[in-house]
């Protein structure tokens, strides 16, 4: 069969296949009706769903799922070991732990999700909205523990590290995806959320890597529909899902960019003007106080906004978030969505927002990870030859990063012995919970908090007054401001209304059990 010459460009070197000849690169079977098939391309109607088109227009390289789903099952094994060892030494770095599974465990039980760790009979949504905990009630049916709330965040992480590396795989080829599977993995901002138990951003994580890859793989309906979810998992997301839609204008679908940030915006608005406030005993969105007062000190909005770089702690995290990329999250437009993230915290006054630790860096993991697949697949055609060469090892550089970086990181804890041998501290800590049975209320600091929720009413020590709680839970050692000399003098001060007698004492663990009546309202 004769093919047209193409000005020269096209011609045929007829090499004899099986079935066909060699055309350009491409085979080309001759079926028994004579039609061209080329054997490169699946038949019509038989293109699966990893077979999107990458933004240059290629066929996306082949990712077998199997042995990014055995990274994750590592990573998610990493995670929930080192947050587990954590939890069961008593070492919860704050009552987010504690919150979030009071929080469930309103829902589980068809109850309104009051918090009464933030004060009794508080309304979580009035303080932050994230609704879409809620999906974790089948798992807390099965397991009832706080720690059910850390393997679902070390799944959801691990979850995410297979979408963003088989994405990178399919952008990049080569081995590339299971080494930016490990850099994300091992990402600076994964580990210091893993070190600060559950919070709610673990939902937003995996959302965020599906609409990064729905986007660099030109999947317009996916990255609208992955979108949505977002503005139930934390209020400010809402920016966020505005920003997709004004990525997905650049990409040229102008109409769903448009519908798509205006969504994200009347999210925003509504959840922080109408519906946070109608949950708040206040009646306000008590988070924009950090950025209009700093130390109770009012700070004018151009004082913010001058100030978003007023510190090293900004700005290393931000040369931190570019550098675990190789810088290559630069080249793309997809790190724009790192911008309402970043500029929030950035204008915040409190110093927990600034830096590298805590949870608040997560998200921005899988997009700049997948910001820096884009970035390499579009510097590899650059004219600039350096560019196109550092190109071609900027994966291994973000790897070696990675690596390096993990040996100043919470993970390197795994790797001392000590980290796995329970002190005395740690026994002294499950003496003092056996001394409160289930069903009691108790007032607790930090320390017991995460290990009490599950089948106890608890309340923030300080937070609850008039409760008279039936126990007062204290760790001397826990960081007061004034050291407590006569625990049961303290526990009195706070509940003027209760007598209270030591029932069980070990080393800086003291538990208080009241001996006056009830009140009736607990009756």
């Amino acid at each position: 069969m004769a093919l047209p010459d193409r000005g020269g460009r096209d011609r045929c070197d007829r090499q004899l296949t099986s079935g066909g000849f060699r055309c350009g690169g491409v085979v080309v079977d001759l079926n028994q009706s004579g039609t061209e098939v080329p054997q490169d391309q699946p038949p019509a109607g038989e293109r699966t769903r990893d077979e999107e088109r990458t933004p240059s227009g290629s066929t996306p390289h082949p990712a077998p799922p199997r042995p990014y789903l055995i990274a994750a099952a590592a990573l998610c094994a990493l995670y929930f070991l080192y947050a587990y060892l954590r939890y069961s030494h008593f070492q919860s770095p704050s009552w987010d732990l504690g919150i979030f599974e009071q929080e469930v465990r309103a829902y589980a039980g068809f109850d309104a999700p009051v918090v009464d760790i933030k004060g009794p009979g508080y309304l979580i949504l009035g303080d932050h909205f994230s609704p879409l905990v809620a999906l974790l009630v089948p798992l807390y049916w099965i397991w009832p523990s706080a720690v059910a709330l850390l393997f679902a965040q070390a799944a959801l992480f691990a979850g995410s590290a297979v979408i963003v590396g088989r994405t990178a795989q399919q952008i990049l080829g080569g081995r590339s995806g299971l080494c930016v599977t490990v850099a994300y993995g091992l990402s600076w901002g994964l580990q210091e959320a893993v070190k600060a138990d559950f919070h709610e951003i673990a939902l937003a994580v995996p959302l965020l890597a599906l609409v990064c890859r729905a986007l660099l793989m030109e999947r317009w309906r996916a990255a609208v529909l992955w979108s949505l979810p977002l503005v139930l998992v934390k209020e400010d997301l809402g920016v966020t899902v505005a920003v997709v839609g004004a990525l997905l204008a650049v990409y040229g679908r102008r109409l769903q960019g448009f519908l798509l940030a205006a969504f994200g915006v009347c999210a925003f608005a509504v959840t922080v003007l109408v519906l946070i406030p109608a949950a708040s005993s206040a009646g306000t969105y008590d988070y924009w106080k950090k950025i209009e007062e700093n130390g109770g000190q009012e700070v004018s909005p151009l004082d913010s906004v001058l100030g978003v770089l007023n510190s090293s702690v900004k700005l290393e995290m931000l040369v931190f978030l570019v550098g675990i990329t190789a810088f290559m999250a630069l080249r793309s437009p997809l790190i724009l969505l790192v911008l309402p993230t970043i500029g929030w915290r950035l204008l915040s006054q409190d110093s927990n927002h600034w830096g590298m630790v805590w949870h608040y860096s997560a998200i921005l993991m899988p997009v700049v990870f997948l910001a820096m697949a884009d970035g390499i697949r579009r510097s590899r055609s650059s004219k600039r030859p350096w560019l196109a060469a550092y190109a071609d090892v900027a994966v291994p550089v973000a790897l070696a990063v990675a690596v390096a970086l993990t040996q100043h990181l919470p993970f390197r804890e795994l790797l001392r012995p000590e980290t796995y041998r329970a002190d005395a501290r740690t026994h002294f800590a499950e003496q003092a919970l056996e001394a409160i049975p289930a069903g009691a209320r108790v007032e607790t600091d930090i320390t017991l908090m995460a290990h009490l929720t599950g089948d106890r009413t608890v309340y923030w020590v300080g937070g609850a007054p008039g409760t008279a709680p039936d126990f007062v839970a204290i760790n001397r050692d826990f960081g007061w401001s004034r050291p407590i000399d006569d625990p049961v003098k303290y526990a009195e001060q706070l509940h003027p209304e209760a007598r209270y007698r030591v029932a069980r004492e070990a080393g800086s663990f003291v538990v208080m059990e009241r001996t006056s009546p009830e009140p009736p309202a607990f009756r």
